[in-house]
């Protein structure tokens, strides 16, 4: 059986504003999406499925679905602040759902085969999509073996600002032991450095590995993910900020040995519009990668 993409395409960009998903930025008006679809196809991907916003269907069905629609088998699923286990609702005042893993979750009903996730506004390159693609289909019929792509954090760097990423560690054997959120990445005079927690800078090496939200699971993911989020509900349930983050559920899984994670090395450089001015260069940069006939223009 071959693999799903699932897409979390739920989100606002909130420092960039407005649908970036929507956003036009390949020669012929691509989304970053587009490019996406177009690799996990390429990659051995046999369907793509998409959480959005309820109330964005109809401009997605229009804008987006369409277009993929004659290539490869497409769904959806919604995620909404109220999707919750039995016996919870949403505190007062909250108005935003409960982060990336609860957006996960969303896809229970809909995916029984191994499944990549992403995130629907980062562009990811060739060739993770061929690394993941064929770790995927060995997952078939296995379970608690998981993956993710490791990008080399200078692959990952933004020219408008810093970013955060989730910087890993590994074992010997390449399996991840932790993902740790780091803030205020960039490049200084040639080396790549963060703010610790005291706001001190210190460098990191050119090729460690950070997590894109470029994860591989089986679908015994989704139970667990479900487990889990009561506890998560139980201690936040009335904290208005408190997001349930994917890699939260992978370190728990980690540390209670139910899972294992493979981290899979990927030459692909990221980019993505993270702040209004890197919007220029991505739009360059996929023209420069049509010019050099990586992809074909248009998409579909």
């Amino acid at each position: 059986m071959k693999p799903t993409l699932f897409v979390l395409a739920a989100g606002m960009g909130s420092r960039y504003g407005g649908l970036k998903q929507l956003d036009g930025v390949g020669p012929h008006g691509e989304t970053i999406m587009d490019y996406s679809v177009y690799d996990a196809i390429r990659g051995g991907f046999g369907r793509i499925v998409f959480v959005i916003r309820r109330d964005f269907e109809a401009d997605f069905r229009e804008k987006i679905l369409r277009k993929y629609e004659n290539h490869v088998d497409v769904g959806l699923c919604f995620q909404s602040l109220d999707a919750l286990p039995e016996g919870f609702r949403p505190p007062e005042g909250r108005t935003k759902p409960w982060g990336t893993n609860h957006a996960v979750l969303m896809g229970k009903d809909v995916i029984h085969e191994p499944f990549a996730v992403i995130n629907a506004d980062d562009f990811y390159g060739r060739d993770s999509f061929a690394v993941l693609g064929a770790a995927l289909s060995a997952m078939d019929g296995k379970s608690g073996e998981y993956c993710m792509v490791g990008y080399r954090v200078g692959n990952t760097l933004s020219e408008s600002g810093t970013v955060s990423r989730g910087v890993c560690t590994t074992d010997a054997e390449g399996y991840l032991t932790s993902v740790v959120e780091r803030t205020a990445i960039e490049r200084v005079d040639g080396r790549v450095v963060y703010a610790d927690e005291e706001g001190r800078r210190v460098e990191i090496g050119e090729n460690t590995p950070v997590s894109m939200n470029m994860w591989g699971f089986t679908p015994e993911y989704f139970d667990w993910s479900e487990e889990y989020f009561v506890d998560f509900l139980r201690k936040n349930a009335d904290n208005l900020k408190a997001e349930y983050y994917i890699p939260s559920m992978v370190n728990h899984l980690i540390e209670t040995g139910r899972a294992k994670v493979k981290v899979l090395d990927t030459t692909a450089a990221w980019f993505g519009v993270t702040y209004p001015d890197d919007r220029a260069g991505v739009v360059k940069r996929l023209a420069r990668l049509v010019e050099d006939g990586v992809y074909p223009s248009p998409l579909f």
